[in-house]
Formats: C-alpha cells, sequence, structure tokens
C-alpha cells in the first residue's frame, strides 16, 4: 500500500484532529524528512497563530496563541502563498526568534508549507531537519505530494476540533 493511500485510509478513520495531524506527519516524512514536525493553524482575523500539533511535544507543546508578525516571512507565506525555505541556522535566525532552540536540538533547515483555504492561509505545515536537509528536488517533492494533502487534512482537522 503506498503512503498516499495509507494517509487516505488514515484520514477517513481520524477520531481527533492528533490523528489527522498523525498521518500528514507520516505523509510527510515519507516524501522529504523531517527531524521536527509541526502544524500551525492561523487565526487572520484575531492575528493570533497557534500550535496545534508537534512530533516533539516536549520540546514544541501544543500551546497558546502568538502575535502573527508582518514580516518577510509573512510576506512569502501569507501574501504571496509561497513556501518558506532556509537551508541554514543563519537563514533561520533572520525570521524565527527561537532560532537558538532550534539549533539546540541539531536543526537548521525548515520548509513552511501554507495551507491555502478560500484563498487565504489556514495553517501551515511546518518540517525542521539538519542544514542544507532541503534541496530544491525535496521542495518540489514537498509541493508536489503534501499541499492538497495539507489542505485535506487542515479541512478534516477543523471538522474534528
Amino acid at each position: 500500500m503506498s503512503k498516499r493511500t495509507d494517509f487516505g485510509h488514515a484520514l477517513e478513520n481520524a477520531a481527533s484532529a492528533a490523528d489527522v495531524w498523525r498521518a500528514l506527519e507520516g505523509l510527510s516524512r515519507a516524501v522529504a524528512g523531517f527531524k521536527l514536525f509541526t502544524v500551525t493553524t492561523v487565526d487572520m482575523a484575531a492575528g493570533l497563530a497557534r500550535r496545534a500539533y508537534s512530533s516533539h511535544p516536549d520540546d514544541y507543546p501544543v500551546s497558546g496563541t502568538k502575535p502573527i508578525s508582518h514580516d518577510s516571512w509573512f510576506e512569502t507565506v501569507h501574501e504571496r502563498h509561497e513556501l518558506f525555505v532556509a537551508n541554514t541556522i543563519a537563514d533561520i535566525a533572520e525570521v524565527f526568534p527561537d532560532h537558538e532552540k532550534i539549533r539546540s536540538m541539531g536543526l537548521g533547515s525548515v520548509v513552511n508549507l501554507p495551507v491555502v483555504i478560500d484563498g487565504e492561509v489556514a495553517a501551515t505545515i511546518n518540517l525542521l531537519h539538519q542544514e542544507h536537509h532541503y534541496t530544491p528536488e525535496r521542495v518540489q517533492l514537498i509541493r508536489e505530494h503534501l499541499s492538497e494533502p495539507a489542505r485535506l487534512a487542515c479541512r478534516r482537522a477543523s471538522g474534528l476540533n
């Protein structure tokens, strides 16, 4: 059975939003790999982002909200609906205030995949790995094989909350 089929079955049988995100986590691992996988939901009306899922809840717990900053990352992800990719800790440090924590976990590259529903970013799927992991080829795989599953997962998870 293919990972995409496994994802579809897991999505259909999900009893909670966490089940949905675990299914997407598995597909993401197969498509591009990661050492940390998180999902951040977005409430643009309130100007807030919230971590809805984490593969490492002890290091990056599902927690409260944080204000959305209108910076270069926001422009890339929210305004242009493009993947944000950084492949060094120096590049990560330019946009993420928790870069030291990221570095301490042995991580140095990130891809943020915007989940666009009805023209707005509803969530981001966040994959982190060692420096230089997210090559152009891996980024293309993420774009081609995770965009629609992420949208399906977001819709399904919001129906289970």
